[in-house]
């Protein structure tokens, strides 16, 4: 594993994402069975990955191409709510990517074992209070703050994107122990694979605060 192979793989796969997400939204913006069934299988594929990283230069690809459809549906129709709003979100979200890799190349911020704790511990209760969120919604009875946009939604935002750049960090961290101890080849593609989840959940919650702060 090295910094160079793992950079590659990375650029290979956003641009997978990139070209996936033009043609959903050139070709089938509103072909949601088509953005759902994208949606499904690359939550499938993602578990694959987790589970079997030895599998990752075969299954990362897909999950990339499976992403793009996914965010290419999701981005045209935010966009048609709010006219524009894709184009800052995107920025935005290279931009928080680039500040936070300088930030670690910089050692502003040290990976120590109570950060690691800290930002797992956090990820894991937004993804729980979003999976309360889903439940709840099907008795009628949604978190209201999570997409509400007044002081408290979009703070709660705020939150859950700081939250989402601090992960950037670990995959850093992760890349970098990954190139010092060794591993194998195929974790480059890990790696990599790592990495884009958390550059899309950061750019869906960006989109998602736009969209509040136009409401």
């Amino acid at each position: 594993m090295t910094i160079q192979g793992t950079i590659d793989k990375t650029l290979f796969l956003l641009f997978l994402v990139i070209i996936a997400a033009a043609v959903t939204w050139e070709y089938f913006p509103g072909v949601w069975l088509l953005i759902l069934g994208a949606m499904i299988g690359g939550f499938v594929i993602a578990l694959v990955t987790i589970f079997k990283p030895e599998w990752s230069p075969f299954t990362s690809p897909v999950y990339a191409v499976l992403e793009g459809v996914v965010l290419g549906g999701i981005s045209v129709w935010m966009n048609t709510a709010y006219p524009g709003i894709v184009v800052p979100a995107i920025a935005l979200t290279f931009g928080v990517f680039f500040l936070l890799l300088i930030v670690f190349r910089t050692r502003l911020i040290r990976v120590t074992e109570t950060f690691k704790l800290i930002v797992i511990g956090a990820t894991g209760a937004i993804a729980l209070l979003y999976l309360a969120h889903i439940a709840l919604s099907f008795f009628g009875m949604p978190i209201g703050f999570i997409n509400e946009s007044d002081w408290l939604g979009i703070g709660f935002s705020l939150v859950v994107i700081v939250v989402a750049s601090l992960n950037l960090i670990l995959d850093f961290d992760y890349i970098e122990n990954g190139v010092e101890n060794g591993l194998l080849k195929h974790m480059e593609w890990y790696a990599a694979f790592a990495l884009l989840i958390t550059l899309v959940w950061l750019y869906l919650e960006i989109l998602r605060l736009l969209a509040k702060l136009r409401r």
